[in-house]
């Protein structure tokens, strides 16, 4: 009970420090990216967009986040509905592949995700952001050490955005909330393939 109350808190202090962040919009060009995932095979943006008909494309924080566990479980659970609308599935996240690894186990996802290391992929998306000092430490003091997590000193988290990229590479549907406990619903996401 007392984490939840936490993240609720750390919700509202989050939300104000992304207020700055205003993501991609419906229309956009998606920005081209490639990257290794958890099985060590080098996923491209641009030839997922070729092969299927759309790449349902999630920013997330972190194997220590439950509502990002939460999000990747259903998105998991709906693989075969969305893989059905020919979409493909691609996560990205700042911490390093020992983290990943605990996403993985924890939300038995079977699709790609990416580390973003140099968080190139979150800044092109303009969902990046840096958590100030004093949200650091509280996570910390909580057993959330981002600098463990993510392998540097940057504190940088993403937005968990949420984008639909359709076979010309255009962004055709964005969820982009600064509060992390919203994300975009399975229901939603395949009304939208």
């Amino acid at each position: 009970m007392k984490r939840i109350i936490l993240f609720t808190a750390l919700a509202v202090v989050l939300s104000l420090q992304t207020k700055a962040q205003k993501g991609l919009k419906e229309g956009d060009k998606a920005p081209m990216f490639s990257g290794v995932d958890q099985n060590g095979k080098t996923v491209s943006l641009k030839s997922a967009v070729k092969a299927h008909r759309s790449v349902v494309l999630f920013f997330y924080r972190g194997q220590w986040c439950p509502y990002c566990n939460k999000h990747i479980k259903e998105l998991q659970d709906s693989l075969n509905l969305l893989s059905g609308k020919d979409a493909y599935v691609i996560g990205v996240t700042p911490e390093t592949k020992e983290n990943i690894d605990k996403t993985i186990k924890k939300t038995n996802a079977g699709f790609s995700i990416l580390q973003d290391k140099d968080d190139e992929i979150m800044k092109a998306y303009n969902v990046n952001f840096v958590m100030d000092e004093a949200t650091f430490t509280k996570y910390k003091g909580y057993g959330i050490n981002l600098e463990d997590n993510n392998g540097n000193t940057r504190h940088t988290l993403p937005v968990p955005a949420t984008y639909i990229i359709d076979r010309s590479g255009k962004i055709k549907y964005v969820h982009f909330d600064p509060n992390y406990q919203k994300r975009a619903s399975v229901k939603l996401l395949l009304s939208k393939l």
